[in-house]
């Protein structure tokens, strides 16, 4: 009970320290230049490239898993399927929402300008 208390109250008081800052920077927000747009576009391929790799590697081991599992017990063949496009699907979402970010950080990024 206290540490769900100690973590709501922090999570307030980020959230608080964080709009501040956030509106704060409103009226005179700086802009990037060159440099700072080419450091974008890098931080904006690496992330896609790490979270590409991690999608792979995690639904290679689910696939790995299913085969297994399959093998194994080819009477629980179909609900293992069922497990494995679902499983699969949640992890290629995650490739999809780095994909997202990095599209919004190189085409509406707002301190471009």
């Amino acid at each position: 009970m206290r540490k769900t208390l100690f973590i709501v109250l922090n999570t307030m008081a980020l959230l608080l320290v964080g709009a501040a800052a956030a509106f704060a920077q409103e009226h005179g927000a700086p802009m990037l230049d060159a440099s700072g747009l080419g450091l974008t576009c890098f931080a904006a391929a690496i992330g896609m490239a790490i979270a590409a790799a991690g999608c792979g590697i995690g639904q290679g081991m689910g696939l790995k898993a299913a085969c297994d599992g399959t093998a194994r017990n080819p009477e629980a063949g179909g609900k293992i399927m069922v497990t494995l496009i679902l499983g699969l699907a949640f992890v290629e979402s995650l490739a999809i929402y780095a994909l997202v970010v990095n599209l919004i950080l190189l085409v509406a990024n707002p301190f471009v300008g």
